[in-house]
């Protein structure tokens, strides 16, 4: 017996069939790939704090070279000294400062709540 693959309810279902399973799949992927995500969010935030200190693989004035992910880690601790992180006024070392989300803050701020800053030291 044949499948009749012009009924509107073949479609219905062989769509549904594909969501699971393309859904799965991503899930899957999006789970087993997080802990690079994670790492690479760490030497992107790396990246842009020794850029900004004039830190970079640039060649000429015109390019725009970070640092490489397999050296970042190595030149962060080269050229960043110490990390603080401010609270009120007050300096605390903290070797994990340059996570610290600005903008994550600012709910908190509007709480009342003290703002945390990093202050690198290079």
């Amino acid at each position: 017996m044949a499948i009749n693959t012009d009924k509107n309810s073949y479609t219905v279902i062989f769509a549904a069939i594909m969501v699971v399973v393309v859904g799965s799949i991503l899930a899957f992927t999006a789970s087993s790939l997080s802990g690079k995500i994670k790492m690479n969010e760490k030497f992107e935030k790396q990246q842009n704090i020794l850029y900004a200190m004039g830190v970079d693989e640039n060649v000429d004035e015109g390019s725009i070279n970070f640092i490489s992910t397999d050296k970042v880690e190595v030149e962060f601790k080269k050229y960043i000294k110490e990390q603080l992180v401010i609270v009120d006024g007050k300096a605390t070392p903290n070797d994990e400062a340059y996570l610290i989300d600005l903008k994550k803050q600012e709910p908190a701020a509007k709480k009342g709540e003290p703002r945390k800053f990093p202050l690198f030291i290079g």
